[in-house]
């Protein structure tokens, strides 16, 4: 288990969507990068609501050089299923749960895991304004909180010491994404190395999307959900396209 904690600025869920969709063009082309099956509201029989989406990571060039040659093709589309991407069912499991928190990720074992559970977890702090958090290949000048300046909230540049002022600021609306990645990979030989690298780039996607949802601010912050669902549905459409007619673009695998 890692836990990730991130600190941002809210509002949070529509920049959140918006960001998810913005982020899935910039990873789709080449026959690689998001198909969605589905996209569409649920409820359970507790009354519980929300978004259920079916997707397919097709991930190629994605994933590391001693993947590709040991796995089948099969095994590089990955399925997610609104919390949890499956493959080969009990033998690889990633499973994320989120919890979003008012507060500057202070809070010890949000998720309530059992003492033992808890004893082999790592916390890994992301700090979105850290360029050192950031690999060299992924920067872009115009996605880093430390240099920007949103026009229409005032917000940013976010200096060393951003965390420590927004303290200060009670009127600064804030939260702490907490993050529980669970991953299980059954592969004699191969299981520790293919966990690790895993693990490495979920880190890597989490502080490169939450650098990028603080950057599009201007983008998002007027948005409203009805805005968000149409672009959802937009977005589902061009992601077809992009995915035959473009090429390969986005994050690809690092082999260290």
């Amino acid at each position: 288990h890692f836990k990730y904690q991130c600190s941002v600025i809210l509002p949070y869920q529509v920049g959140q969507l918006y960001s998810v969709a913005e982020a899935s063009k910039n990873e789709t082309g080449g026959g690689e990068g998001v198909e969605v099956l589905k996209n569409e509201p649920y409820e359970n029989e507790d009354g519980e609501k929300g978004q259920y989406t079916h997707k397919i990571y097709h991930l190629h060039s994605k994933v590391p050089t001693f993947v590709r040659v040991l796995a089948p093709s099969s095994a590089l589309n990955i399925h997610e299923k609104a919390w949890n991407n499956e493959y080969m069912k009990d033998d690889f499991m990633i499973k994320i749960e989120t919890w979003h928190k008012p507060d500057f990720g202070e809070q010890e074992n949000v998720h309530k895991l059992d003492p033992d559970a808890w004893k082999k977890v790592e916390v890994v702090h992301i700090n979105i304004a850290d360029r050192s958090q950031v690999d060299t290949k992924d920067y872009k000048p115009e996605e880093d909180p430390a240099t920007f300046k949103s026009a229409k909230t005032g917000r940013g540049p976010l200096g060393p010491a951003w965390k420590m002022e927004l303290h200060q600021k009670a009127d600064c609306p804030h939260m702490c994404a907490y993050k529980l990645v669970t991953v299980k990979f059954k592969w004699f030989g191969l299981q520790n190395k293919v966990e690790g690298f895993i693990h490495k780039q979920e880190k890597r996607l989490f502080t490169n999307f939450h650098r990028q949802l603080f950057c599009w601010i201007d983008k998002w912050v007027d948005l409203t959900m009805e805005d968000i669902r149409r672009m959802e549905d937009e977005t589902q459409k061009e992601l077809d396209k992009m995915r035959e007619k473009d090429p390969v673009k986005g994050m690809s695998a690092t082999d260290d």
